[in-house]
């Protein structure tokens, strides 16, 4: 069976966040899924039959996955298996994709509200809101939950971007990842540096890279195999509504400042989110095992 590596959110190849999509010729059994998903390596294998679409980590099925699944119909589109709207059968419901001007491929989501926390209350572990301040080394200034992750908001784009969590500690806290945040303050040219990523951020919106971003975020999830994700979908499917709150506007850009690092475009639609982004195909082969 054919199986892939598409580097998401991004027109450059090794930017973005990497993903394999593996097109299976029938049912698998789940334990061959994780044992492939871990071999690959990857924060998230795709495995596709028919319209039915999974995703896993290298330790766990997910039920939500941005970036996999833009490689997943990036695949389809440039193989000429699909083309026009795609709809995928999820453990999140029905996620429709479909193709726009210049290469674009748009995904409709889920918008993932958040409940506030009080910073007293013992929500993540027994000591609360200071072993989490502790694990990330910095100060939240607000801290929320939504039905997956944690979602931390500090003080500054720099606390963001200088970030270097205790990882090990951040995998004790009872979420399936942390987000963190904060209102962008980079300038247009500023926005693809930083010191944790010095080549730049990679492409995955439907403006020009020249426009500035109206938030930065990043996403460490080793609670499920992945210390750092590089650009992070689902974690936009918060983010959205969260700063279209804030910032009063429905379509916002959002820079997630990692390594490789990448811009996400997001328009909140009542109860749904549509993301943009772009992909590029690194390798294909044969699975045989």
């Amino acid at each position: 069976m054919r199986i892939f590596t598409v580097d998401a959110f991004t027109d450059q190849p090794f930017k973005g966040n990497p993903a394999a999509v593996c097109l299976l010729e029938g049912p698998a059994d789940d334990t061959w899924m994780r044992s492939v998903a871990a071999e690959m390596r990857h924060a998230e294998t795709a495995f596709l039959l028919g319209d039915s679409l999974r995703w896993f980590t290298p330790e766990v099925e997910v039920d939500l996955c941005g970036h996999a699944t833009l490689a997943t119909a990036h695949i389809l589109y440039t193989t000429g298996i699909a083309s026009g709207s795609l709809h995928f059968h999820t453990r999140s419901g029905i996620l429709t994709t479909d193709q726009t001007a210049g290469g674009f491929i748009t995904m409709d989501f889920p918008a993932i509200p958040t409940q506030d926390l009080d910073p007293a209350d013992e929500f993540a572990t027994p000591a609360g809101l200071a072993a989490l301040t502790k694990a990330l080394g910095a100060e939240p200034v607000k801290v929320s939950r939504s039905k997956f992750d944690l979602l931390i908001e500090v003080e500054a784009e720099a606390v963001v971007r200088s970030l270097t969590p205790d990882i090990a500690a951040l995998a004790t806290i009872d979420a399936r990842g942390i987000i963190v945040t904060a209102s962008a303050t980079s300038a247009a040219s500023d926005a693809a540096s930083s010191p944790a990523a010095p080549g730049g951020i990679a492409s995955g919106h439907t403006e020009p890279t020249s426009a500035a971003p109206d938030f930065v975020s990043r996403f460490f999830g080793p609670r499920v195999g992945i210390p750092e994700d590089p650009v992070t979908g689902s974690a936009h499917c918060v983010l959205a509504p969260y700063w279209s709150a804030r910032l009063g506007r429905d379509t916002l850009l959002g820079a997630q400042v990692s390594a490789r690092g990448g811009l996400v475009r997001t328009t909140l639609a009542g109860d749904r989110v549509i993301l943009a982004g772009q992909a590029v195909t690194i390798w294909s082969g044969d699975l045989h095992a």
